[in-house]
């Protein structure tokens, strides 16, 4: 491993970096309620008209600074909008990007993420209760230890991958679930509905037949006949 060196967060990332959207432009707008905790991608969005607002670009991280947003875990990184598209979300989002030549967008995303620097900001929380913000000052000019560009490279391609591995199941995860739901609407339309005791004979609870006897043509299975794992 490299030596690595002391540097200030604000040495190494931008905050709150200057873009510009006209009032009244339609955007792209992230609300805080869309950010998932301790989860990098952001899955929805909304068209709306700027009015005021956090601004952003692909490769910025999302960080909220407000209570208990920060404490629990939203944090997220842009890769939805189009390339120089901006896009907007809410004025409790503080907005983090890689300096260029200096530090690599994956590795301040999983910075920002760290216990570390978690630590740092909500320890420098003030404001009323239930409504405490991070100081940005103090945020800033937190000290770190942090590698060279090259390491930082290495370091933030591992933990995207695992991130990447994460998405995706979760994509075919989600297609599983479309795939059953078709088919249970095709094997049971809603338009035959029925009550269970109209299409079960026997349906009743109490003590069960000892020594696997079965009564009026009705088996009975119970846990002595299972092996394991589902397995008769």
């Amino acid at each position: 491993m490299e030596k690595w060196r002391k540097v200030k967060l604000t040495d190494i990332i931008e905050f709150n970096p200057k873009e510009k959207i006209l009032k009244g432009a339609i955007a792209k707008k992230v609300a805080m309620d869309k950010i998932q905790p301790f989860t990098r991608d952001i899955d929805q969005y909304e068209l709306d008209e700027f009015k005021g607002g956090a601004k952003f670009k692909n490769g910025d991280t999302l960080v909220a600074r407000i209570t208990p947003c920060l404490e629990n875990g939203k944090t997220a990184k842009v890769n939805f909008l189009a390339k120089d598209e901006v896009g907007f979300g809410s004025t409790e989002f503080i907005i983090v990007r890689a300096r260029e030549g200096i530090s690599d967008e994956n590795f301040v995303y999983y910075l920002m993420c760290s216990p570390q620097i978690r630590k740092i900001a909500i320890k420098s929380m003030v404001g009323s209760s239930g409504r405490q913000r991070v100081q940005l000052d103090m945020l800033k000019n937190a000290v770190i230890s942090c590698p060279s560009l090259t390491e930082q490279k290495k370091i933030g391609k591992i933990f995207k991958a695992l991130d990447d591995k994460i998405y995706y199941n979760k994509k075919i995860n989600h297609h599983l679930e479309e795939i059953g739901k078709t088919l249970f609407d095709e094997m049971y339309p809603l338009g035959n509905i029925a009550q269970l005791g109209n299409i079960i004979k026997t349906l009743e609870s109490g003590t069960r037949p000892k020594d696997r006897e079965e009564t009026d043509d009705i088996p009975s299975i119970g846990a002595e006949n299972i092996e394991r794992f589902g397995v008769l």
